[in-house]
């Protein structure tokens, strides 16, 4: 069986152009040696590459067990049995937040029995069965007395945020307390941390950690040649729309699977240039990617502070908007950090209110009016009353594009191991870590580790970086900015991840939604990219859409 290897890296390496007219390019120079993004190729990475599923070196992990998993929650689960999850399925699955809060102030249920319904899921379904999706690295062994406190706290419910005794998983680079935080790499295993700036604000809103998530190891910036989804502490994780048939996208793989296969109310992914796009559209769920700095990426484990930013993956509109506004927030330690007002940051969805598209003007590139299932969302677009303008793309490249993440990461994982991971780990540098693989490289780099390989390798001095970052930026925004000016247009439309290396380097937010299904079965996601601090409006784009096209479907064989 082939498949489509779609993932992040690359959306970094080498972004692929249409099928139909992929050809190599030559480097710019020999100090340059990555191919450039053009805009004649979408920065999807479906096109890269197919490998034949039978060429996974790994599926389970070696590292982590079902046993090993359970052994701290399992003594907490004794008295929650299959009649009360059956119970409570019609309550829980496939429900939004507001519903949820609706039926706990019902008494339909606990937070408690709402973690539990959760946590008996995963542990049904995950791991070590024809099920498996490999989608959580761990659980949080508190996570069901904090449920109970959240129950003792309930009274006082009414003053606090939506995502109040919510249920949420993080991707596992995201620094964590009471949880190692791994990357998915077997150097981290022991990185025993406090918990990350956004996760402190998740936690301040009363929202309970319900475990991490698998992810593409390093984010995927590591291998290079490994499926999307795969790290050595994860194994394998699996798509719940075709296991081993469909591609997970990454490198927010468990994240979005997780969400996908209702094992928690929400989830965190983080983005470099196309990780919360591409896993959510590969998933039929909703990803969306912040502008860089509105959400704080301290305690984060890196890939490039230039570009990196965590950002809610969900399977309603609604409750993303939620979840944005439960992690937003100033951080005095990110030098990218954006103070936003209170007022201007209201992110909320009012599910009572009408919203329509009316005097919206939105570019769709003419070369994507070939896919079936595109057309038929601009055409639920127009039903809505906005205005499609069919663009030609500005002829921009992205020249250097993985110069700045090899250098960014030589720069930014030394700073994260020496000021936010275990003190009990001494590796330092991306060197550090090969160094640590090559002493057991089945178990910790099955697929090798070229991309790591190349950082090493690259030079560059930190006045050249900043020529690089200024032409990328430029150039993206002039990528966007040239036909939104000409046109007149409010956002721009793409599908799944195709446009993410653009809006990266551009630094605009963007919002990947549910538009269909393809001849076999693979999700596809209507993306709407606008400009810095344009996430109100992306949120209700996209929940205007999703209201009237109603194109998820709930994975068949996790209902």
């Amino acid at each position: 069986m082939r498949y489509i290897l779609c993932f992040l890296v690359f959306t970094f390496i080498v972004s692929c152009k249409d099928p139909k007219t992929r050809e190599a390019r030559e480097p710019i120079s020999k100090s340059e040696t990555i191919e450039t993004i053009s805009s004649n190729e979408s920065s999807d990475l479906s096109a890269i590459s197919t490998k034949d599923f039978r060429e996974f070196k790994v599926l389970d992990s070696n590292h982590i067990t079902k046993e090993k998993i359970w052994a701290e929650i399992n003594p907490q689960m004794e008295v929650f049995t299959e009649a009360d999850y059956l119970r409570l399925k019609p309550f829980i699955l496939e429900k939004g937040i507001h519903q949820l809060q609706a039926y706990r102030i019902e008494g339909k249920f606990t937070y408690e029995e709402l973690t539990k319904f959760y946590l008996y899921r995963i542990r049904k379904f995950d791991r070590e069965n024809d099920f498996s999706l490999n989608s959580v690295i761990s659980i949080n062994p508190n996570v069901i007395k904090e449920a109970k406190q959240s129950d003792l706290d309930f009274r006082n419910r009414m003053e606090k945020h939506p995502v109040f005794g919510m249920p949420i998983l993080l991707k596992d680079n995201i620094n964590t307390s009471g949880m190692a935080t791994t990357a998915g790499a077997v150097a981290l295993k022991d990185n025993i941390t406090e918990d990350a700036f956004m996760v402190k604000q998740l936690k301040s809103k009363g929202a309970l950690i319900l475990g991490k998530a698998n992810l593409s190891e390093w984010a995927y910036f590591f291998c290079g040649d490994c499926p999307s989804g795969y790290s050595a502490i994860g194994g394998q994780t699996l798509n719940p729309y075709g296991r081993r048939i469909i591609d997970t996208g990454g490198s927010s793989s468990g994240s979005a699977v997780a969400v996908a296969a209702n094992f928690c109310v929400a989830a965190i992914g983080s983005e470099t240039a196309g990780s919360i796009l591409s896993p959510s559209s590969q998933n039929s769920v909703v990803g969306l990617k912040p502008t860089i700095g509105l959400v704080s990426r301290s305690g984060i484990v890196p890939i490039s502070s230039t570009l990196d930013t965590a950002g809610p993956i969900t399977r309603f509109v609604i409750d993303n908007a939620i979840v944005l506004s439960a992690i937003y927030g100033y951080d005095k330690t990110d030098f990218k950090s954006k103070y936003i007002n209170v007022q201007d940051a209201n992110y909320l969805i009012n599910p009572n209110v009408k919203y329509n598209l009316q005097n919206k003007r939105f570019g769709a590139p003419k070369r994507l009016l070939e896919d079936t299932l595109f057309v038929k969302a601009l055409n639920i677009l127009k039903q809505q009353g906005a205005e499609i303008v069919e663009i030609e793309e500005e002829q921009v490249e992205l020249p250097n594009f993985i110069k700045l993440l090899n250098l960014d990461m030589k720069r930014d994982l030394p700073v994260y191991m020496e000021n936010y991971a275990s003190k009990n780990i001494s590796l330092r540098t991306v060197s550090d870590v090969m160094t640590f693989n090559l002493k057991d490289s089945l178990k910790t780099m099955p697929y090798g580790q070229n991309l790591f390989k190349g950082i090493v390798e690259d030079n560059g001095n930190s006045d050249y970086l900043e020529r690089v970052k200024n032409n990328l930026k430029a150039n993206g925004k002039q990528y966007f900015d040239i036909p939104m000016k000409a046109h007149n247009l409010d956002g721009f439309l793409s599908i799944n991840n195709y446009h993410a290396a653009f809006a990266a380097v551009a630094e605009y937010p963007a919002i990947t939604v549910p538009m269909g299904y393809a001849n076999k079965g693979e999700p596809k996601g209507l993306t709407f990219i606008a400009k810095r601090l344009q996430e109100k409006n992306l949120l209700k784009w996209a929940f205007i859409f999703e209201g009237a096209s109603r194109a998820r479907v709930a994975p068949k064989d996790y209902n």
